[in-house]
């Protein structure tokens, strides 16, 4: 079921309900299962969950015997209500976080990450809560750092021992629900193969079942027998061998949909509508519901929302501290371009940025005057005739950047994402756009005095595609992966880099 806005995590088919128990059924091998109970899943989650909090209240008790060997100060100190608190707010915030969702059931590294953010969300609320309170002076600090470690290592033991012991019974089909597949077309079959390829789902395919005879559905491959039409289905799942049926006929057949789904809703069953071909390219997205209508969310804005202010003020303050540092030194570049040739200080040259909006971007003037290009770019080469000989040595250590920083104060560009080029610039003999269809996807965020490419080796000309395909490629892993840390680190990464760059001419 989908959830709720601003929930970015996907639907999932894969949740259980009360159906009823069989002894037999046809597994996705086509080979009888025995043992089936799918309602088992739920109750063996469910103490799972009780194991956990048994789990940490244990470590709690240990602990406190272990430094006073009695059990008195455990009920006289309140160490029991301050316990039972912790446990009551870390299962309400682990339930919060997704620490036992579907998609984290049978993976001991997911289910890790959740509950051990869980765990240290409690600890640091607990912790505030009792500086804020005034009482921390009654609890032993012992007792509070040793409850820290060895409750979340408590935690992962009984979460690894519960996932091997959930998958051992997966593997013999015990959870697995018995579905049915009705339509038995393309999008029947893309759907079939979705879940004979997803381990993670507890479902045994049923079969195919159709209305249409075996000439309108064609020679198509199947990974399914085709077991009859709606009236068979109708009669299996009377007689108890179909948990769930999967509805996987075109959406645009809406009259045809309808009447399946009438003659369904009549029967003890989950009935499901599977999603349309063109949503198979795009199964890992999310499923949102707006309103009560459901979405798919297909490409969020990077950098959004609550991200965008802190990436914003992280620029004011890097650019603004920088240029109270670094004037004097921007003021002596400025005095010895002047002094070494005629023309301007600074060199203006229009850029592509966030939303491919075009702007100025600032630099010192490494150029003859009247050899700088502001249409039909050339990118400097090694040796380049038309750098005078400051010029050479700013280029050299990246200096001729350093008025950027003004571009950064004026929201024009950051300190760190992809580096703006001139929409005339090319790689080889091709315009960048024309070379790579996804070049504007770098334009997503706004551009950056540095970037993961630069400090990744790709500075420089870039006189051949392969070149540009391998800038992209760092773009957008950092614009998929950004993180405040990450600046600092392509930030730290580019102050130790420069001197050695052979690259920059």
């Amino acid at each position: 079921m989908p959830r709720h806005l601003p929930s970015d995590r996907p639907a999932d088919m894969n949740d259980q309900s009360s159906a009823p128990v069989s002894r037999k059924g046809i597994g996705r091998d086509g080979r009888e299962q025995s043992r089936r109970a799918p309602l088992l899943l739920d109750i063996t989650v469910f103490a799972l969950r009780v194991t956990e909090l048994i789990a940490l209240a244990g470590t709690s008790l240990l602990i406190v015997l272990w430094l006073s060997d009695d059990i008195g100060p455990f009920v006289r100190q309140n160490y029991l209500g301050a316990t039972l608190f912790t446990i009551v707010f870390y299962a309400g915030l682990a339930e919060v976080m997704g620490a036992h969702d579907p998609d984290v059931r049978f993976s001991v590294r997911q289910a890790w990450g959740r509950l051990l953010t869980a765990w240290l969300s409690t600890s640091m609320f607990m912790l505030t809560l009792s500086f804020l309170l005034k009482n921390s002076e009654d609890y032993s600090r012992a007792w509070a750092v040793g409850w820290f470690f060895f409750g979340g290592v408590s935690l992962c033991l009984v979460r690894s021992m519960g996932i091997g012991w959930m998958r051992s019974m997966k593997r013999t089909g015990v959870y697995n629900q018995r579905v049915a597949i009705f339509g038995a077309g393309s999008q029947g079959n893309r759907l079939a193969r979705y879940i004979m390829g997803n381990d993670k789902l507890t479902i045994d395919l049923v079969g195919f079942f159709d209305d249409r005879t075996p000439e309108r559905l064609g020679p198509e491959e199947r990974p399914l027998d085709v077991r009859g039409n709606l009236g068979d289905l109708i009669k299996l799942i009377r007689v108890g061998d179909v948990d769930q049926v999967i509805v996987a006929l075109p959406w645009s057949a809406e009259t045809r949909l309808q009447e399946v789904v009438g003659e369904l809703a009549i029967t003890p069953v989950r009935i499901r509508l599977a999603p349309d071909l063109a949503s198979f390219a795009f199964a890992q997205r999310a499923v949102v519901l707006l309103g009560d209508l459901p979405v798919m969310t297909l490409f969020e804005r990077p950098i959004s929302g609550m991200d965008h202010i802190a990436k914003r003020l992280e620029d004011l303050l890097i650019a603004g501290a920088g240029l109270l540092v670094i004037s004097p030194l921007m003021l002596i570049i400025a005095v010895a371009i002047k002094l070494d040739s005629k023309g301007p200080i600074f060199f203006r040259q229009e850029r592509e940025g966030f939303n491919n909006k075009r702007f100025w971007i600032l630099k010192f003037r490494s150029m003859y005057h009247d050899h700088s290009q502001l249409d039909h770019i050339t990118q400097a080469r090694r040796d380049d005739p038309r750098v005078t000989r400051v010029g050479h040595f700013i280029r050299r250590f990246s200096l001729d950047e350093l008025p950027q920083l003004i571009n950064v104060m004026i929201g024009e560009m950051s300190m760190v994402g992809p580096r703006p080029h001139a929409p005339s610039t090319k790689a080889g003999d091709r315009l960048f756009g024309d070379v790579v269809k996804t070049y504007a996807s770098r334009h997503k965020v706004k551009p950056g005095i540095t970037g993961w490419a630069q400090v990744s080796g790709w500075r420089g000309e870039t006189d051949t595609e392969e070149k540009l395909v391998k800038r992209l490629e760092h773009d957008l892993f950092y614009i998929e992966n950004w993180s405040i840390m990450m600046d600092f680190y392509i930030l730290l990464r580019t102050v130790a880099t420069l001197p050695f760059h052979s690259r920059a001419y």
